[in-house]
């Protein structure tokens, strides 16, 4: 159902958090993402942890999805001295092409404790339909 845009993106999330940058507008970093069919539906569920809701932008194009968030730094008063600094802060976005046999206009997203998580519908045409055959007629009815 989805293929992956970049081979190389996981390596480049793993220099990214062994060196330490931030993803940025330009260079954006990768988040983790589960994917997988669940009856009727297609669920992709992105890691977000601490990222706000009005901070994440779905966008569908054709069957591209692009998931794009930003994690700002919190509020700190000007006496509080930073000690240590390990959660990752700046830009992270994920483009994934959908298969044509997503309902790409009825994607349902809900963003709880951190996993925003996308519902994709299969669509009517790609699901299993029986094939009726009447005798004598030679001629084949698809049936619901």
């Amino acid at each position: 159902m989805l293929m992956r845009t970049d081979p190389f993106r996981e390596m480049d999330r793993i220099v990214q958090h062994l060196s330490g940058t931030s993803g940025t507008w330009s260079k954006p970093s990768v988040m983790p993402m589960d994917a997988y069919r669940d009856g009727d539906e297609y669920v992709i569920a992105f890691d977000l942890p601490g990222v706000s809701p009005e901070a994440i932008d779905i966008d569908v194009e054709r069957n591209m999805l692009t998931v794009k968030a930003e994690r700002r730094p919190a509020a700190k008063a000007d006496a509080v001295k930073v000690e240590l600094s390990e959660r990752p802060l700046g830009v992270f976005s994920r483009q994934i092409v959908l298969a044509d046999t997503l309902d790409t206009e009825r994607i349902q997203a809900d963003y709880d404790a951190g996993v925003l998580t996308l519902r994709i519908p299969i669509a009517e045409r790609a699901k299993p339909r029986k094939v009726s055959i009447t005798a004598g007629s030679g001629t084949k009815q698809i049936t619901s």
